[in-house]
């Protein structure tokens, strides 16, 4: 049974080499470009004309940036048989696959919060858009 356990453990770290390199990818890709992209996207312009045009730059770099966790997300559930193996052999890939997983959480949780918010803010300066025209076309049928 123990031979029969580390050699289950060996071919779980020659799929996690396999795997790794996704990882590795993924993980650069959210480091170099996806963070700085959601840094950008914190201070929203001020007029609708603006949101719109930060709103459809933000789209195009969504799809991207999904596909990205996308493709992170599949590569963590190819390992997740790793949560039933705690020898020490294993432990320190145990830990680098945390690390994928804590960043790849983080990162997808901001981007969702993103998305949300400037759809959210859209949709208020629209609101407030329709507002102002509401009391324009009411004030000129008072001076009229």
């Amino acid at each position: 049974m123990l031979s029969n356990k580390r050699i289950q453990e060996l071919e779980l770290v020659m799929d996690f080499e396999k795997v790794e390199e996704c990882f590795k990818e993924v993980s650069s890709w959210i480091e170099n470009v996806g963070r700085k992209r959601l840094k950008e996207t914190i201070n929203l312009d001020d007029s609708l004309e603006m949101l719109l045009q930060a709103q459809k730059q933000f789209r195009e770099f969504d799809l991207v940036a999904s596909e990205y966790c996308r493709r992170g997300q599949e590569a963590l559930k190819k390992m997740d048989r790793w949560e039933d193996f705690s020898s020490v052999d294993v432990h320190s890939y145990r830990v680098k696959l945390q690390t994928y997983r804590d960043q790849l959480e983080e990162f997808c949780t901001q981007l969702d919060e993103n998305r949300h918010r400037i759809c959210e803010t859209v949709r208020l300066y629209e609101f407030f858009d329709k507002v102002r025209q509401g009391i324009h076309c009411v004030e000129e049928g008072v001076k009229s």
